[in-house]
């Protein structure tokens, strides 16, 4: 049921045509719940985001956790307007408003250090091979053949 009633593309979601006009700005930034001095529409360079708003690119863990929102889990409201790359900048994903821990030289030098260690290990122990040593194994009655696999003839 969910299927066939759901099916295809909703224009509702789909964006409207870059607009060209003031008036054209002015309607797609009403359409959006923004002020015409908000509104600023992605570059028409033909990926199709059409008149969608370019929002700033804020994590959601950086809004205000105390704000009685509509959908707390969310940190959203109601009609607020979604960011186009919103998938990317949810509170489970990418996380930009908080400070790296450590500066970006330890984090390289962490890596180097690591990756060299492991170069270096594997470079020195390939010629030691571990395995458990075994002898050849042992037959009774010396040069008679047991449980060949080949067709007798």
């Amino acid at each position: 049921y969910m299927s066939v009633r759901n099916h295809g593309w909703n224009k509702d979601f789909k964006p409207g045509k870059f607009p060209e006009t003031e008036k054209e700005r002015e309607l797609a930034a009403k359409k959006y719940g923004l002020t015409p001095a908000e509104y600023r529409p992605y570059p028409d360079d033909g990926l199709g985001y059409g008149d969608y708003p370019k929002l700033p690119d804020t994590a959601v863990e950086a809004r205000d956790p105390y704000y009685p929102y509509d959908f707390p889990e969310l940190k959203r409201n109601l009609h607020d307007t979604l960011h186009a790359e919103t998938d990317f900048w949810s509170e489970d994903r990418f996380g930009s408003a908080e400070p790296l821990r450590y500066s970006m030289k330890t984090y390289w030098l962490a890596f180097l250090g690591v990756m060299t260690g492991c170069f270096a290990l594997y470079y020195w122990l390939e010629d030691y091979k571990m395995f458990r040593p075994v002898l050849a194994k042992q037959y009774p009655y010396e040069g008679k053949q047991h449980y060949t696999f080949e067709a007798k003839k």
